[in-house]
């Protein structure tokens, strides 16, 4: 399967319909599939026919299992390619001005937990916790959390569940995620694919600009999070992420040097 079939794109009516199609490799993402992904976002975002986007994976065991890191261990290069292009996914998702609906089959891990969270409607099939799941593994894979992995579970779920989340990499079901009102619907997995759709259909019959302005509003009026802010929170998880592979900087001191920089820098 060459690349232009990994990430599918097709309009449904008012409806851009996004299909994460890599399914032999549980829906990870390279580098390459990410910058599909993008292209697609900002396509759909700039259609004045489409009122809002569908993003959704082919198979039932997972949504995505984040990114490929067998493709990129080792390799540099790709490594700066997915953390370029990963941030650029999820802070367009933001930021795009159409509203933006995850479809979850299955389990989704890192990247793929990443993607939901920056989507503004989320619907879930109802599955037992073994069949789906979320997870954020970074720390306990020696991966930096970067390109949106500690800003979005902090705008999405707060400051203590977001470190509950980073910190035990536990998997969190649906039933716990509806015990705090994350999933926007749930369907019969058989049912998956038509209700999510209808309901996209539905939410694609208000109009274009008052649900551009409804998403732009609730953005801004969250926590005061402007589009500025949302960039140098971003930046934040840059910076880090390098100090934190930088084997030059081993002490205790010297990290307590640098945290007084980014905190004068942030806040």
């Amino acid at each position: 399967m060459n690349n232009q079939d990994l990430i599918l794109c097709e309009s449904k009516g008012r409806i851009a319909l996004i299909t994460i199609n890599r399914p032999d490799k549980a829906h990870s993402f390279n580098g390459e599939m990410l910058k599909a992904l993008h292209a697609k976002l900002i396509e759909a975002d700039n259609d004045e026919k489409i009122k809002c986007i569908l993003i959704k994976s082919t198979g039932q065991k997972f949504f995505s299992a984040g990114y490929d890191l067998k493709e990129i261990t080792g390799d540099p290069q790709k490594v700066a390619m997915i953390i370029e292009w990963g941030r650029k996914v999820n802070e367009t998702m933001l930021l795009m001005k159409k509203p933006i609906i995850t479809q979850i089959q299955g389990i989704a891990v890192g990247f793929g937990v990443m993607l939901i969270l920056a989507s503004d409607l989320k619907v879930f099939a109802d599955r037992t916790k073994e069949d789906l799941y979320l997870r954020l593994p970074e720390l306990e894979i020696s991966a930096f959390p970067q390109t949106g992995a500690t800003l979005l579970p902090l705008l999405t779920f707060g400051f203590n569940y977001a470190k509950n989340l980073l910190f035990t990499a536990e998997r969190v079901g649906l039933k716990e995620l509806q015990n705090i009102n994350f999933p926007t619907k749930v369907f019969p997995l058989d049912q998956l694919d038509s209700e999510t759709l209808k309901f996209a259909k539905e939410i694609s019959k208000y109009q274009t600009k008052f649900l551009i302005f409804t998403k732009q509003m609730l953005r801004i009026m969250d926590k005061g999070l402007d589009k500025g802010l949302i960039k140098s929170y971003f930046d934040l998880e840059d910076e880090c992420g390098k100090v934190a592979y930088d084997n030059n900087i081993k002490t205790l001191n010297e990290i307590d040097e640098f945290l007084k920089k980014i905190y004068q820098k942030y806040t």
